[in-house]
């Protein structure tokens, strides 16, 4: 196995009535704050009230950048940059979900760059530096609260692009599943696609690494498959919010990663297909993956899904290893399409084969993506139309 390294300072409150220390904690990087925020939602749900709040009780400046898009686009980015250097900004609270944060932490970097924040994340510019950020998380699905990436829209070019860098990590976030409670029925279940993904990108693995990482992995993806439809059919569950809540975080803070260096395939080829459609990440990611699983399974590869299939779905372990292999795609399958209720083909969503062949070709960049199982441009285009 090889060697790594694990770094990830963010500090967490965790539970109910945590936001008293909010205040505090903003005050620590500064006087003047920049709300970022969504559609208005935390205002229905009274969690603005509250931030506010205990935002004015410290005795702290307020500015606000609101409507961040599901899938954030690039000039929410600039529009919130340009706020921060006009109002000399001291510190980012990102109020929402994993779109907010992404929105938020290149917001935070977009700050120290005079030019478009696309730039950046085209890497024409480096980053050098980022506001410090804190998250109040309302949605359980993408891990940015306890990571150092995010994921930007470029509507007019139709790219969607992916970027990590150390400085992007928020340093504190407020974790209260009750913020989740009024998350609806789809969004819970695209969420739970997603945190499930992250783990999926890291597990299936043929490099050797630490079993103990592998065990870490199959408990969190059992604790998604028994929570998320709980969450879904009562969703002021406290037990399966908190447990949704921790394992997104945990599903892609770096830790199950170990010493794995291997590239991810299914989120390179769903951003192609939210850049070109606008859909939601998560209900992308659960149509593509058992059609990545299905293709990637050979006898080179069969030993991973027999591990899989025994661990997490309890298949019996006596079956033929392929027999365990082919059924454990097809309970994840049962398990994305039927228990959450998500659509099952592109099909379904209005998405027709007219793109794939540039969006496959923008996922390998031309050449390959090298993952699980290495794909070129024409094994992506073969992955998405089993999607159709």
């Amino acid at each position: 196995m090889n060697s790594f390294i694990y770094d990830i300072p963010t500090r967490v409150y965790f539970g109910e009535n945590q936001l008293g220390h909010l205040g505090k904690e903003l005050a620590g990087y500064g006087k003047r704050v920049l709300l970022v925020y969504g559609g208005g939602s935390i205002k229905k749900t009274g969690l603005y009230d509250k931030v506010v709040a205990e935002i004015k009780k410290a005795g702290l400046e307020l500015f606000e950048c609101s409507g961040i898009e599901p899938n954030p686009r690039v000039t929410s980015v600039n529009r919130g940059a340009d706020i921060c250097k006009k109002e000399k900004i001291d510190v980012l609270l990102a109020v929402g979900g994993g779109s907010t944060i992404d929105a938020t932490k290149f917001i935070g970097a977009a700050a120290f760059y005079e030019g478009d924040a696309w730039d950046i994340m085209t890497e024409k510019a480096p980053i050098v530096n980022c506001l410090p950020i804190v998250t109040v998380l309302t949605l359980s699905a993408t891990g940015s609260e306890m990571d150092a990436g995010g994921v930007i829209s470029n509507i007019e070019t139709k790219d969607k692009i992916g970027l990590m860098h150390p400085v992007l990590l928020p340093k504190v976030s407020f974790l209260d599943p009750t913020n989740t409670y009024t998350v609806n029925e789809y969004q819970t279940a695209c969420g739970a696609a997603d945190m499930l993904n992250h783990i999926l990108e890291v597990y299936f693995n043929m490099n050797q690494d630490l079993y103990m990482l592998d065990c870490v992995m199959e408990g969190l993806m059992k604790t998604i498959i028994k929570y998320a439809p709980v969450a879904m059919s009562d969703p002021e569950n406290y037990e399966a919010r908190a447990n949704l809540m921790w394992a997104s975080s945990w599903a892609i803070n770096g830790f199950v990663n170990g010493g794995k260096q291997q590239a991810w395939s299914c989120h390179p080829m769903e951003h192609e297909i939210s850049a070109y459609y606008d859909i939601t990440h998560g209900l992308g990611l659960a149509i593509l993956t058992p059609r990545w699983l299905t293709y990637t399974l050979d006898e080179t590869t069969v030993s991973k899904f027999y591990q899989f299939g025994v661990n997490v779905f309890d298949i019996d372990k006596d079956l033929e290893p392929m027999t365990v292999a082919k059924k454990s795609v097809e309970m994840i399958s049962e398990f994305l399409f039927h228990t959450l209720k998500l659509q099952s083909t592109l099909t379904e969503i209005g998405i027709d084969d007219s793109n794939f062949s540039i969006m496959a070709k923008k996922a390998c960049e031309g050449n390959v993506l090298p993952g699980f199982e290495p794909l070129n441009q024409q094994d992506i285009e073969n992955i998405f139309r089993m999607c159709l």
